[in-house]
C-alpha cells in the first residue's frame, strides 16, 4: 500500500470543482480545528502512520509520508475512517484507522485547504513535458477523453500512456495516473483504478470503463475516471521522469 492513498477520499467538502490535472478538488470551506498529540510513529514507504492522542481518546491516523515528531501537536481537517485495514507496506492490520488529507502545526483555516487528490494525501501532479507518445491511427489520447467525455461515458475504452504515479490498494484498488503528452483545457492526467499494478514510468495500454462525475463519498468526486481497467500491454520503464 502506498499513500496519497490516495492519495488515495479523506475530506468532506461543501462542493467540488474541476482540477486542471483531471483529479477531484474541493471548494473552500470552513473546517473545525481538530488537533492531536503524537504518541507513536510508524514510517512506511508511502505513508506515515501516527498513533494520535485526542481529547476523546487514542486512534491511528495515516498521512502521506513526512517527518513527524513524537509529542508534537498537529492539526488536521477531515478524516476517512477505514475498518480492518491491512497495510502491505508495514504488514499490519488496523482495526480502525483514519486517513487524513494533511496535517499542520497550526490550525487549518478557511480557504487554506487548496486542491487535492482522491487517493489520500495531498498530491500535486504536474504535466511531464518529456512524455510525448506517438499514437497510432485510431488510438485515443488523454485530451480526447476529456474533450469528448460524453462520447466515452460508460464505454469500455482503451488508452496508452506513461504511468506517472501509482497508489497501491486504496479502497481495494490500485490507483494509476497516466499521461501521454496531450492536454485538453489543462487536463493532461487520467486517473485509472485497476486490480493490476504497473510500475512507475511504464508505458501501458489500459482498457476500462470511462465514468463521469464518480462520487466516492465523503465529498470526493472525479469528473473523469477510468474504472476497473486491465493492463493490456506494458513497456517497462520507457520514460525517465
Amino acid at each position: 500500500m502506498r499513500i496519497l492513498v490516495m492519495l488515495v477520499l479523506v475530506v468532506v467538502f461543501a462542493s467540488c470543482v474541476r482540477n486542471k490535472s483531471g483529479v477531484m478538488t474541493q471548494s473552500q470551506s470552513a473546517v473545525d480545528d481538530k488537533s492531536f498529540e503524537v504518541s507513536e510513529i510508524i514510517q512506511g514507504s508511502s505513508y506515515t502512520y501516527i498513533k494520535a492522542k485526542e481529547s476523546s481518546g487514542n486512534k491511528w491516523m495515516a498521512v502521506s509520508r513526512q517527518e513527524v515528531q513524537t509529542g508534537a501537536v498537529y492539526y488536521y481537517d477531515e478524516a476517512l475512517p477505514m475498518n480492518n485495514f491491512h497495510s502491505k507496506e508495514i504488514d499490519r492490520t488496523f482495526e480502525e484507522i483514519f486517513f487524513v488529507n494533511s496535517i499542520s502545526t497550526s490550525p487549518i483555516a478557511q480557504g487554506q485547504m487548496g486542491q487535492m487528490e482522491s487517493h489520500m494525501g495531498k498530491v500535486d501532479i504536474q504535466q511531464n513535458s518529456a512524455i510525448n507518445i506517438e499514437k497510432e491511427a485510431g488510438e485515443i489520447t488523454v485530451a480526447q477523453i476529456f474533450a469528448n467525455r460524453g462520447e466515452y461515458s460508460g464505454k469500455e475504452t482503451e488508452i496508452r500512456g506513461v504511468v506517472v504515479k501509482v497508489n497501491e490498494q486504496v479502497m481495494g484498488k490500485n490507483w494509476i495516473h497516466i499521461q501521454d503528452g496531450t492536454s485538453d483545457n489543462g487536463n493532461f492526467d487520467l486517473t485509472v483504478t485497476s486490480a493490476d499494478l504497473p510500475n512507475l514510468n511504464d508505458e501501458v495500454t489500459l482498457k476500462g470503463k470511462i465514468i463521469l462525475n464518480k462520487d466516492f463519498g465523503y465529498g470526493y468526486i472525479y469528473e473523469v475516471i477510468m474504472e476497473d481497467a486491465k493492463v493490456v500491454s506494458v513497456k517497462p520503464g520507457v520514460s525517465d521522469i
